[in-house]
């Protein structure tokens, strides 16, 4: 299947899980410690970017409470409308991530929770540099990539659904190549499923 209908296949899923898949992942002790750690890193004019916003809870929610400026991309329609209505002070674009476009260091802080792992790996490292680019000096970039190299195709909570990653090793390259600081580096299991995934924290020089 060729990337860009891999990508139609990701967006519609989760237009039709978006309930089930709030149901099941709203709470998560690991992404509330990982967002906790970013917040703490931010000062109060922070601008940040939540690739992969799904409805905007909780890391829309959380960095606008903090008085944060936040833009979240997803893209899934139906997900980026209830990120609108869920936290309507942030700003909202339905977008592949790694087609959208924003200007050279904008950014103070990139989130990437349980989204890069639905695109196809070979375009991880185009998007890594991306996101690099997007980051101004001293931005922080927290994201979750596979514990193992692999991709899978199948159904999801009752929709097709489509994951793809590196090894933790070849992640944890990409970001060095892409001008980052690898800060951190951990394989965490999942509190609220049976997976574990590599939870990535960089820091752009």
């Amino acid at each position: 299947m060729r990337a860009h209908d891999l990508k139609r296949l990701v967006a519609d899923g989760y237009d039709k899980i978006a309930d089930a898949y709030f149901e099941q992942f709203a709470r998560s002790s690991v992404r509330a410690a990982k967002l906790a750690e970013l917040i703490a890193r931010l000062a109060e004019t922070a601008r940040v970017l939540d690739l992969g916003c799904g409805a905007g809870v909780p890391v829309a929610r959380d960095c606008a409470a903090r008085g944060f400026r936040v833009t979240g991309v997803d893209a899934s329609p139906e997900q980026i409308a209830r990120a609108r209505c869920n936290v309507p002070e942030a700003e909202f674009i339905h977008a592949d991530m790694t087609a959208v476009s924003f200007a050279a260091e904008t950014f103070d802080a990139v989130a990437a929770f349980y989204a890069i792992t639905h695109v196809p790996r070979n375009e991880h490292a185009a998007l890594i540099r991306r996101i690099a680019s997007w980051l101004r000096p001293g931005g922080v970039l927290v994201a979750s990539f596979g514990a193992s190299e692999g991709e899978w195709l199948g159904d999801w909570l009752g929709a097709p659904m489509f994951f793809s990653h590196h090894a933790p090793e070849e992640a944890e390259r990409l970001i060095r190549d892409a001008g980052l600081c690898l800060e951190q580096a951990e394989l965490l299991e999942q509190d609220n499923e049976t997976a574990t995934f590599l939870w990535i924290t960089a820091r752009k020089p």
